[in-house]
Order: C-alpha cells, then sequence, then structure tokens
C-alpha cells in the first residue's frame, strides 16, 4: 500500500537583515513544529522512524536554502526537502537588506499497510 498522508502543518519563518534563506526556512519549519504535539506514530502502532515528512519551503530564491540544514531539523524520520519560488523578500525602508520570509507545508505520511 502506498504511503498515506495523515498530517499537514504550514509555518512561517523570517530572517530580518541577514537575508539567511535558510535560517529562514528553518524558523518556519520550527515554526509549524513546535506549535503541535502529535504522537502520529504511535497512534497507529509505527515508529516515529516509519513516518514519511515531505517538507515544501517557498522563498524568493529557493536556490540559497540548505536543504540538508533544513531536513536536520526533524529528529526523526524520512525527511525530504524542496524549495521552491515563493515567499516574500520584504524591502526595507532604510535601504539595508530585505526580510525574507519563508513558508512551509510540512506532510506527514506512513505506510498503513498490515505486517505480516
Amino acid at each position: 500500500m502506498p504511503a498515506k498522508r495523515l498530517l499537514t502543518e504550514f509555518g512561517m519563518g523570517s530572517s530580518l537583515r541577514r537575508q539567511d534563506y535558510t535560517e529562514a526556512a528553518i524558523r518556519a519549519v520550527k515554526d509549524a513544529l513546535w506549535h503541535n504535539s502529535i504522537n502520529l506514530a504511535e497512534l497507529f502502532g509505527k515508529d516515529k522512524s516509519d513516518m514519511i515528512i515531505t517538507v515544501d519551503v517557498g522563498v524568493a530564491q529557493p536556490d540559497r536554502v540548505d536543504l540538508q540544514a533544513v531536513a536536520a531539523v526533524f529528529p526523526y524520520g524520512q525527511v525530504s526537502v524542496t524549495a521552491h519560488p515563493g515567499g516574500l523578500d520584504a524591502p526595507r525602508t532604510d535601504g539595508g537588506n530585505p526580510t525574507v520570509m519563508a513558508n512551509v507545508a510540512i506532510s506527514v505520511a506512513l505506510d498503513l499497510e498490515a505486517r505480516a
């Protein structure tokens, strides 16, 4: 049986002055994760390492996101991270670098096929 998505969380993060797209993405992941406490794997009799975690990051410059650093935020699970055009580079009125804003969607799936 293919994996079944069971949960989707959303988050937003920013880098105020350094234009650090990776840090903005990491903050967005933490925003999504730290607002819930769902024991999803245990609910289905699975180990946390069985969770299939898909992270979609939206930022203005996706090529500047370190995907491995974002994946390292997760303490368990099979994590894949993809960066897409999105988010926002908000201009600053003082002429400094824009504020980078990242959005993430985190999906968690499990293979629910009964084990023999």
